[in-house]
């Protein structure tokens, strides 16, 4: 997939780039079904784009097959004018719009997936900054819930939600790694099937980040956060799954130069492989036996996906 990565890449790597001009290049590509959304809040403007794959067996055209969301997670591509170029928060959208850029050209090819994907992020060019430990972040012109109406779908029976992690010191591994699954406040096992195919599309041993309580809560309640990434979780009761493209040092979300598009090839790929399985019924993100007896035995965790008491 690496040159779809390094066309989207330098497609967004323009300080005039806009929702529209990636509908384009999608669009004389092949896909269709595709909406951008130019939303504005307090600290600016921002196009939100969903990206909708139709699969051979997938609910939209009437069939059973489950559906995938991917969701490409991010502050903004660009910190302009402070920062000129494509920063490291950009990787999730980059990810992103990489595998729609390449199931569009698998289905010009005649190989198509047997489930519907459904693939979101944002295009901002000059989003603000923010104060984090124990690097600076990328802020967001608009507010997470914003965020998570438009990049999370009721459709989606499961998300991978793809986001630039390499600003902590808990996961020092260039490249990337997955999340346990969190479902409805929930953090679970780690899924066997999606540590297969990390294991068998890098040829590695795979790599597991660590999740805290407060890192499935929702932004704004004052709660340490390790970023973003598990934010989706919030929002649907589907099976959330994090992507986090990593280093072993940790970077600014700001910094530019500091994205390398070989780790978002393999991220990419790796979401591109989930895609094919899950859509197949080969591949689960939990144990629907495992999370029944969790619910029965110590109720309801849905309040992690709530603000809290006031």
């Amino acid at each position: 997939m690496l040159k779809q990565v390094i066309e989207i890449y330098d497609l967004l790597d323009d300080a005039h780039v806009t929702g529209d001009a990636v509908e384009k290049l999608l669009r004389v590509r092949g896909l269709r079904q595709i909406e951008v959304a130019r939303i504005r809040g307090e600290r600016g403007t921002t196009d939100f784009i969903r990206i909708v794959v139709p699969g051979l067996e997938g609910k939209r055209g009437g069939g059973k097959a489950p559906t995938l969301g991917i969701v490409g997670r991010l502050g903004g591509i660009g910190a302009r004018p402070e920062r000129i170029g494509l920063v490291s928060d950009a990787d999730g959208a980059v990810a992103a719009l990489s595998c729609a850029l390449k199931l569009a050209d698998m289905a010009a090819r005649d190989d198509r997936l047997p489930g519907d994907v459904v693939i979101s992020t944002h295009i901002c060019p000059d989003a603000p900054t923010q104060p984090h430990e124990p690097v600076p972040f990328m802020g967001s012109p608009v507010d997470m819930k914003t965020m998570n109406a438009q990049e999370v779908s009721p459709e989606m029976d499961a998300v991978l939600s793809i986001d630039t992690t390499k600003g902590n010191r808990v996961i020092n591994h260039r490249g990337f790694a997955i999340s346990p699954t969190i479902k409805e406040g929930y953090i679970l096992k780690v899924s066997e099937d999606l540590l297969d195919i990390m294991e068998w599309s890098t040829g590695m041993m795979p790599q597991v980040f660590p999740v805290t309580t407060g890192d499935i809560t929702p932004y704004g309640n004052g709660v340490y956060h390790i970023n973003s990434i598990l934010q989706p979780a919030t929002a649907t009761d589907a099976p959330v799954v994090g992507v986090a493209v990593t280093a072993v040092r940790p970077v600014p979300g700001c910094a530019t130069g500091a994205s390398r598009e070989t780790d978002i090839e393999e991220a990419s790929r790796f979401c591109l492989e989930v895609a094919k399985a899950f859509g197949a019924g080969t591949c689960r993100f939990h144990d629907p036996e495992q999370f029944a007896l969790l619910v029965k035995l110590y109720g309801s965790m849905k309040a992690l996906q709530t603000s809290g008491k006031a």
